[in-house]
């Protein structure tokens, strides 16, 4: 909390200073909310204490007091709405003047003074989203402080009542508008060159203004408007800071589209890499004289090394992005060159060392933190969205590939065969990506220690000024150093203000930063994966034990698996999270993960084909609705600290996701002891159980989920 007290103050300053209204802003920003909270908190566990309070007391007090200050800021934000109306009627008569008298030079201040009303309101949109955190972040102290459902209750009776101005915080307010008046104007301004079309006979030619697409972006990100692109790249899970800035821009120069492109070529091609050999995995650990099930060891063993290849994919990503592609590339074209000769040379050992080799070779931490570092901000959505996509096609293009290699010949003693062939395919696919990468790739300019240390250097210089300029609307040196002093024992934490902006430096300090609700999505997490996971890479052993299935067969049923990845998005990220909250469909998306689960025992004989496809589509659609919601919400609730480092957001969920698989791998291979008759339902039956307990833990934090 003091943190983001700082960070407010400061980013207010910075915004605001000058500003024709800024005196009365600052005398009702969400700061001083944060402020009178603190001590009214205080008053509370005293008086409570001293027995002179009781808990009603307390709620309808904190309510009111709640209540009155979104009021002020409502009003506030009407206000200023109606003084840039008034500014906007203003230019409107200068422009229809011009019209009768066209003047270039006038032309163009007309111009700029739109642009500088279009300024205001980002200042002013930027104003309302940092009030709308501050809520949030008062609502989830005060629960953690009494151990109330307060947050629960609050915004349930106020969400949608006709006198509550609650929502209003989190909407336009009726700004758009202003937005779409400014938007107007500057297209009409524009140099139409004799043309006769208005802008509405063109929609499909958007005017390209800095200034329009600040305004859009901006009031989109307030709303939090849900549609399938923003929802497909919140599977990324690209960390950003909590609080936002007026100007979120990434240095242009840092950027490559080419550079973007081969990341994510290489995400696409991981993922086929992992996935082509699932419907011959068994026939392969056959051919080589083991168990049909060891076939979770081999695919499982690509998981294991990339536990470790995440952690230091992260970290040689801090000082370069070239590099770490390029040792990817060469490490992957071993192995799955070692992966194709362990046929010819009857060793299972260097079957799963190409394996291990493979994982090694995972570089998706890098291509997050690329996009996440070097893409700016306006195309970093689709950006994040095109990660996922790559994902999701390369997981159906690898078994529908398999399906496809079906062939047997030699040359010069070496094997090409349905086994072998997903190898030496992927050793050729990642020979031409490195040629492709050495040609193409463009390392982003990375600071110096000395440009940031003469970056904070200059950015404390600014502070100070900014500070000393604004020094009347501030609290007193005294009271800010008891304020911070309180602060720290209300949060029961002595960790320094500067601490608290610092990234985490390892996995354990990184788990600190965690909260119950963002531990209890990465379980969920975990579970999902362990469960596709068991579905997956059992699925060869599974239908070839009860149906006699086909290599080309299991391949177009996992190909069909892999295909309802972008559609089902589609439809949740349009539809169904417009409908109902997150945290529901959270909880229903993983009752039905459940009830997959439950069908796909086998229980009745005979086992048939029908039960087998329709409950692992039930399954495998509903974690995928699952994981797109989980990231989503994880995305919004996991410290800012976790957004930048080593050690980020992503990293930790990639660890979750790969310890799972791996697990999961390994039930397979241990569960084929007991014979493939008994296979499928010991493998279900963890993934019921780690189901079970996901869900139970759910409802415990679902009032924490938003």
């Amino acid at each position: 909390m003091v943190a983001f007290g700082k960070k407010l103050k400061d980013r207010q300053i910075q915004e605001w200073q000058g500003i024709y209204f800024c005196l009365y802003l600052f005398h009702m920003t969400i700061f001083a909310l944060l402020q009178l909270m603190k001590k009214k908190v205080k008053q509370y566990a005293l008086q409570i204490q001293e027995g002179a309070l009781d808990r009603r007391h307390v709620l309808k007090d904190f309510s009111r007091m709640l209540d009155n200050q979104i009021e002020k800021i409502v009003l506030f934000l009407l206000e200023q709405q109606g003084l840039l109306a008034s500014r906007i009627a203003k230019l409107n008569e200068q422009q229809d003047a011009l019209q009768e008298q066209p003047d270039i030079s006038k032309l163009t201040e007309l111009r700029e003074a739109y642009r500088e009303v279009g300024r205001d309101l980002l200042k002013l949109l930027f104003f309302v989203e940092i009030n709308a955190i501050g809520l949030r972040k008062i609502l989830k102290k005060f629960d953690k402080r009494f151990g109330y459902k307060f947050t629960d209750y609050y915004i349930k009776t106020r969400a949608n009542h006709p006198y509550s101005q609650l929502q209003q915080v989190f909407k336009h307010v009726g700004l758009g508008a202003v937005v779409g008046a400014v938007s107007r104007n500057l297209a009409e301004l524009q140099d139409r060159q004799g043309s006769y079309l208005s802008i509405y006979d063109q929609p499909a030619l958007p005017l390209q203004d800095p200034v329009v697409d600040a305004m859009k972006s901006a009031a989109d990100r307030l709303t939090n408007s849900t549609n399938s692109l923003n929802f497909l790249a919140q599977h990324a899970l690209i960390m950003h800071e909590e609080l936002p800035t007026s100007d979120e821009s990434v240095d242009d120069g840092r950027y490559h589209f080419m550079s973007l492109l081969l990341n994510l070529a290489n995400t696409f091609l991981y993922m086929v890499n992992t996935y082509i050999i699932v419907p011959t995995a068994d026939d392969y650990a056959m051919s080589l004289g083991a168990a049909p099930t060891v076939c979770g060891i081999v695919i499982g063993a690509m998981a294991v090394a990339q536990v470790f290849s995440s952690v230091y994919f992260s970290a040689w990503s801090n000082k370069s992005y070239y590099r770490p592609l390029l040792f990817s590339s060469i490490v992957l074209f071993a192995g799955n060159a070692m992966y194709a000769l362990a046929y010819d040379s009857k060793s299972i050992a260097i079957l799963l060392l190409g394996r291990l080799f493979c994982g090694l070779g995972s570089a998706r931490a890098v291509n997050r933190r690329y996009i996440s570092d070097c893409v700016p901000l306006k195309i970093r959505m689709q950006a994040s969205a095109g990660f996922v996509s790559a994902s999701a096609l390369g997981m159906a293009c690898g078994p529908a590939l398999a399906g496809l290699l079906q062939t047997n010949f030699k040359i010069y003693k070496i094997t090409f065969n349905q086994d072998t062939l997903p190898g030496w395919v992927m050793a050729l696919a990642w020979l031409v990506y490195l040629v492709w990468l050495w040609i193409s790739f463009r390392e982003p300019s990375f600071e110096t220690d000395e440009n940031n240390a003469a970056q904070e250097s200059t950015a404390a210089q600014n502070d100070t000024l900014e500070k000393g300029l604004a020094q009347p609307l501030l609290l007193t040196s005294e009271e800010n150093q008891q304020n911070e002093e309180d602060e720290q024992e209300y949060d029961g934490s002595e960790e320094a203000p500067e601490e608290s902006r610092r990234p985490a430096n390892s996995i354990g300090s990184a788990y600190r930063l965690l909260t119950p609700s963002v531990k209890v999505q990465l379980l969920i997490y975990f579970m999902l994966k362990y469960a596709m996971e068991i579905l997956l890479s059992e699925s060869s052993v599974i239908t070839t034990y009860y149906f006699n299935w086909s290599t080309s067969t299991v391949a177009i049923f996992l190909a069909c698996l892999g295909l309802t990845v972008l559609p089902v998005n589609v439809v949740v990220g349009s539809y169904i999270s417009n409908m109902f909250q997150d945290r529901q469909i959270l909880l229903a998306s993983e009752i039905v993960v459940f009830l997959g689960i439950l069908l796909s025992f086998h229980v009745v004989n005979p086992y048939t084909v029908p039960q087998y496809v329709c409950s692992g589509l039930i399954m495998f659609v509903s974690a995928e609705v699952l994981e797109g919601v989980n990231l989503s919400l994880l995305s919004r609730v996991m410290s800012s600290r976790l957004s930048r480092g080593t050690y980020n957001g992503g990293l930790l969920s990639t660890e979750a996701g790969t310890i799972a698989r791996v697990i999961a791998d390994g039930t397979i291979t241990l569960a084929g002891y007991l014979g493939e008759s008994h296979l499928l339902n010991v493998t279900l039956l963890p993934s019921l159980l780690i189901c079970l307990v996901s869900i139970i833990a759910t409802c415990c934090t679902y009032n924490s989920l938003y």
